[in-house]
C-alpha cells in the first residue's frame, strides 16, 4: 500500500488546493474554461481534480507509479492517477472506513507517530497540519483515493492469468543463482572498446596501467547474481553467461552494458547448483507469474492511456 514520502513538500506542493475532494465526480461538461484542466473520454476534469491529484504524486509513494523526476514525469504520473482514479470510479470500487484507518495506521506507525491519532484527535489534527500542511479531512480524503487506486490495481492483477513454463521458471532460477564478479571499464562505442581489448589481450599490464591513469573509468558491479547484472547494467544475457563460464583473472572482449560497451576482467565465479531448483521451483513459478502480472499491468495502463485520448489544458507550471 502507499506510504508517505520522506521528501514532502516543495514549491509545487505549496498549491493552494480550496476544495476538498473525496472521490472526483468526472462531469463538470456546464464548468468555464478556467476551471478546466484537461480532459479525458471527452470528460472535463476540473482544476480541483488536478491539483489534488498533483498534491497526492507528489505527497505518498504508491506501486502503481514511479517517483517523477522531471515536470515532464510529474505531469504524466498526475494523469496517470487521474486516469486511474476515473476507472476505479467506473467500475464501482468503493473504499470502507475501517480500510481508510488501517491504512492511517500504517502510514503514521511508519512515520513513527507515538500518539494514538483515533483517540487524540487535536494530536492528530496538528500533525496533519505541522507535516503535511493539510487538514485532518484533506488527509483522510487522499487515503481514500490511494487505498481506491490500489484496489483497482489489485482488481486487474487478478484478472490477469499468464502460463507459466518450467523453462521459465529455470533460467530466472539459474539467473539469480549464478554469482559473478567482474571489473569493466566502459567505452561509448564499440570501436574503442575493441582497441582497448586488443592491447591488453596482447600485453595484460595495460589493464592495471589505464586503472591507474584513470581509475574513475573502472567500474566493480559487486559480487552479484546474474539477473542484477542483466537487468541493473545492462548485461547481455549470453554475455553474462558465457563469462559464468570463463576462467578467473580472464578478460571478456567488448560487449554491451547499460551505457555503451565495456571490456571486463573476472574476478569472481560460483555457478548455480543446478539440483537446487527442486526445492525452490514453486517459488520461481511464482515468482515469474508475479512478474508476467506486472508486466501485463503496464500493458493494461499503456491501453487505457491511449484509449482516453488524454487533452491537456493547464500549463503545467501553474
Amino acid at each position: 500500500m502507499p506510504r508517505l514520502k520522506r521528501i514532502i513538500l516543495n514549491g509545487l506542493l505549496l498549491i493552494a488546493i480550496v476544495s476538498v475532494i473525496s472521490e472526483p465526480t468526472f462531469s463538470l461538461a456546464q464548468e468555464k474554461d478556467n476551471k478546466i484542466a484537461g480532459e479525458f473520454f471527452g470528460i472535463p476534469v476540473s482544476l480541483d481534480n488536478y491539483y489534488f491529484a498533483k498534491r497526492v504524486v507528489l505527497t505518498f509513494n504508491a506501486k502503481w507509479r514511479g517517483i517523477p523526476r522531471t515536470e515532464r514525469e510529474l505531469e504524466d504520473l498526475v494523469w496517470q492517477e487521474l486516469l486511474f482514479s476515473y476507472e476505479a470510479f467506473r467500475r464501482g470500487i468503493e473504499v470502507t472506513d475501517k480500510e481508510i484507518n488501517d491504512e492511517i495506521d500504517k502510514i503514521l506507525k511508519e512515520e513513527k507517530v507515538e500518539f494514538s491519532w483515533r483517540d487524540d484527535v487535536e494530536e492528530f489534527k496538528k500533525w496533519t497540519e505541522e507535516k503535511l500542511k493539510e487538514s485532518v479531512e484533506l488527509f483522510r480524503n487522499q487515503v481514500e483515493h490511494l487505498v481506491k487506486i490500489e484496489k483497482l490495481r489489485q482488481q486487474v492483477l487478478d484478472s490477469i492469468k499468464p502460463d507459466v513454463t518450467e523453462q521459465e521458471a529455470y533460467q530466472k532460477f539459474l539467473d539469480e543463482y549464478n554469482t559473478l564478479s567482474v571489473e569493466l571499464i566502459q567505452f561509448d562505442n564499440l570501436q574503442e572498446a575493441q582497441s582497448f581489448y586488443r592491447k591488453i589481450s596482447k600485453n595484460p599490464e595495460v589493464w592495471q596501467q589505464r586503472k591507474k591513469q584513470e581509475p574513475k573509468i573502472f567500474k566493480r558491479p559487486g559480487f552479484v547474481a546474474l539477473d542484477f547484472l542483466i537487468h541493473m547494467w545492462g548485461f547481455h544475457r549470453d554475455d553474462a553467461y558465457k563469462m559464468i563460464e570463463s576462467q578467473v583473472n580472464t578478460f571478456y572482449p567488448p560487449a554491451p552494458i547499460y551505457k555503451g560497451y565495456a571490456v571486463f576482467k573476472i574476478l569472481q565465479i560460483r555457478r548455480a547448483n543446478t539440483e537446487e531448483f527442486a526445492k525452490r521451483r514453486d517459488y520461481y513459478f511464482r515468482k515469474i507469474e508475479n512478474i508476467k502480472k506486472y508486466e501485463g499491468f503496464k500493458k493494461w495502463a499503456k491501453e487505457l492511456k491511449e484509449s482516453a485520448h488524454i487533452k491537456i489544458l493547464i500549463n503545467s507550471n501553474q
